[in-house]
């Protein structure tokens, strides 16, 4: 390995440790505590499917 292959070695790590350092942040302040409620009617209005029923017969 020749020193400029580990120069760009070098460089790409620290550009990928350091994107990761970012997202981590960007995460931790936006993100964390997000919380997304689920209501099975709001669900089915906005799809405008029919649900089926578990077990229902035919």
């Amino acid at each position: 390995m020749t020193s400029a292959d580990r120069r760009l070695l070098r460089h790409l790590v620290v550009a990928v440790v350091i994107k990761l350092i970012v997202l981590t942040a960007l995460w931790w302040l936006f993100v964390r505590d997000a919380r997304v409620t689920v209501d099975a009617t709001r669900i089915d209005q906005r799809l405008g499917g029919v649900t089926s029923s578990q077990g229902a017969s035919k």
